[in-house]
C-alpha cells in the first residue's frame, strides 16, 4: 500500500493521463448519437504529421505509466495497443476510421488503472524496458509513415498513371 501523499499524488497523475487519454480519444460527441471522437483520429487525416502527433501523445501516456510504476506485462499491452493503431493508421482513410472505434488510449488508460488497483501486483518496470519499448514504437512509426508514401505515391500513380 502507498502512503497518503503517494497514493494522491499518482490520482492527480492519473486524472490527468485521463484527461490526455479523452481529449485524444473522445473529446467531441457526435451529435444525436452516443459516439465519442477526439483528436487522434482528426489529426489522423493530416497526412504524416497527424499519426505523429497522435503517437506522440500515446507515447507520454506510456511513458507516465511507467513512472506511475506499471508492469512490463501492462507496458507491453499497452505498447501492443499503440502498435495496432500505427499500423492500421498507415493504410490511408481506413486508419482514421479505425481510430474512431479502436480508441488505443482509452484502452490503455484500462489497462493502467487496472494494474493500478491491484497492489499485489505492483511491479514497477525497469527503465531500460521502457526505453526498448518507446524506440520499438519510433521505428514502428518511421516505418509505418514510409509504407504510407509508399501507398499514397502508388495509389497516385495508379490513379494518374505514369
Amino acid at each position: 500500500m502507498l502512503p497518503s501523499d503517494e497514493r494522491v499524488a499518482e490520482h492527480k497523475e492519473l486524472a490527468s493521463l485521463g484527461r490526455l487519454s479523452r481529449v485524444l480519444d473522445g473529446a467531441i460527441r457526435i451529435p444525436g448519437t452516443s459516439m465519442r471522437i477526439g483528436l487522434d483520429p482528426i489529426l489522423g487525416l493530416i497526412p504524416g504529421l497527424g499519426d505523429w502527433a497522435g503517437a506522440l501523445g500515446s507515447g507520454y501516456i506510456l511513458v507516465r505509466a511507467a513512472g506511475l510504476g506499471a508492469a512490463r506485462s501492462t507496458l507491453l499491452r499497452m505498447a501492443g495497443n499503440i502498435g495496432v493503431d500505427l499500423v492500421a493508421g498507415t493504410v490511408p482513410m481506413f486508419g482514421d476510421l479505425f481510430d474512431f472505434g479502436w480508441k488505443a488510449n482509452e484502452r490503455n488508460m484500462a489497462l493502467l488503472r487496472a494494474h493500478l488497483e491491484a497492489p499485489e501486483q505492483r511491479r514497477k518496470a525497469d527503465h531500460s524496458f521502457v526505453v526498448l519499448l518507446v524506440v520499438g514504437l519510433g521505428l514502428l512509426f518511421l516505418l509505418c509513415v514510409g509504407l504510407s508514401l509508399w501507398l499514397f505515391a502508388w495509389l497516385l500513380q495508379t490513379l494518374i498513371g505514369s
